[in-house]
């Protein structure tokens, strides 16, 4: 096993892993905003409660999702370390544009926007499963419309049930959403980390450090700790727009927002769909204000998001692609 191999599998890692944290930072609002927004809880307890089950949400459905990132798309076979790593900085540098600017985008958009960058300059379009990439570009882009009228019928039916309560209900629904949280914040930790999983394992096996794709557990372990760190850290900015730019969020909309997402989300996980925790809670946020009533939705927010959402993947693309006409002549330099 040479030394050069595991330095690199190393720096890669290491690189993943903090994407892990970024992802977690970044998407820590997803979880959190409307619990904040409606005074359910305090910023720091939600963001502890967050981070507690993002760690956990990785060893509770299975690798997946980390299969349809780290095999479906491109076999690791066919693409080379430097490739990984382009792709992995090219979804960094997004995420951490985004969310200067408070935009809660996708960091799995920016992911397979990355790896397909890298992948399309470094070996051309002949190595990508189209098949493997159909299917999970198909999850992404649905599950925020599945979220959207999830949300939508779930608070129709919230007030339905709770037609001639009290106004004492309100105390109900935010209690509610430390349960709802950390649903959602499982089946996040139990998605995203998975991703992340996907690539170092795909790196791993690029080197040939192991002889097929498996996920090995430390490798579990070390997203679900990235992930945790970087939700506790929390992302102020995003956590803004989301719970308080589109609508004037209520305990009964958090409590419908969490619960139509994390049932999402939880059932994307389990049939190895990588979908995006931004994309399902901010579309669930939209339907949840639009059941209410359509004029409580800033759609002028709303619709700066949706751009957001066609954006990343090529732009992420990009970035990742321009990454690798230096790293890839670099790489070659050093001889690897």
């Amino acid at each position: 096993m040479p030394l050069s191999s595991l330095l690199i599998a190393t720096a890669v890692t290491t690189v993943a892993l903090f994407f892990d944290f970024v992802n977690g930072f970044h998407d820590s609002a997803n979880v959190v905003a409307t619990m904040i927004a409606s005074r359910a809880m305090p910023a720091r307890g939600a963001l502890v409660i967050a981070a507690l089950a993002n760690f956990v949400g990785p060893f509770l459905l299975g690798v997946a999702v980390a299969t349809a990132i780290g095999k479906e798309i491109v076999s690791p076979q066919t693409v080379t370390i430097d490739v990984v790593l382009a792709a992995l900085l090219g979804a960094i540098v997004w995420n951490l544009i985004t969310w200067w600017f408070g935009i809660p985008t996708s960091s799995s958009h920016a992911l397979i926007g990355g790896l397909l960058g890298a992948v399309l300059v470094a070996r051309g379009p002949a190595v990508i499963h189209l098949e493997g990439l159909g299917k999970v570009l198909l999850v992404l882009f649905t599950s925020p419309i599945i979220g959207f009228l999830g949300g939508y019928l779930m608070l129709k039916a919230i007030l339905f049930l709770a037609r001639g309560a009290s106004p004492g209900i309100n105390r109900w629904f935010k209690r509610g959403q430390v349960v709802t949280a950390t649903a959602l914040a499982l089946s996040h930790g139990a998605n995203d980390a998975q991703k992340t999983m996907g690539i170092i394992t795909m790196s791993l096996v690029t080197l040939r450090l192991l002889p097929d794709f498996q996920v090995p557990f430390w490798v579990v372990f070390a997203c679900a700790a990235a992930i945790g760190l970087g939700t506790a850290a929390g992302g102020q900015r995003i956590i803004r727009t989301l719970g308080v730019s589109l609508f004037r969020v209520r305990p009964v909309h958090g409590f419908a927002t969490q619960a139509t997402a994390a049932a999402v989300i939880i059932g994307a996980a389990l049939i190895g769909g990588p979908v995006s925790t931004t994309h399902v809670v901010s579309s669930a946020v939209m339907g949840v204000g639009a059941s209410e009533r359509p004029s409580k939705v800033r759609w002028g927010v709303a619709s700066n998001i949706l751009l957001s959402w066609f954006v990343t993947i090529p732009v992420a693309a990009g970035i990742a692609a321009a990454l690798y006409l230096v790293i890839g002549p670099a790489f070659h330099l050093l001889g690897q």
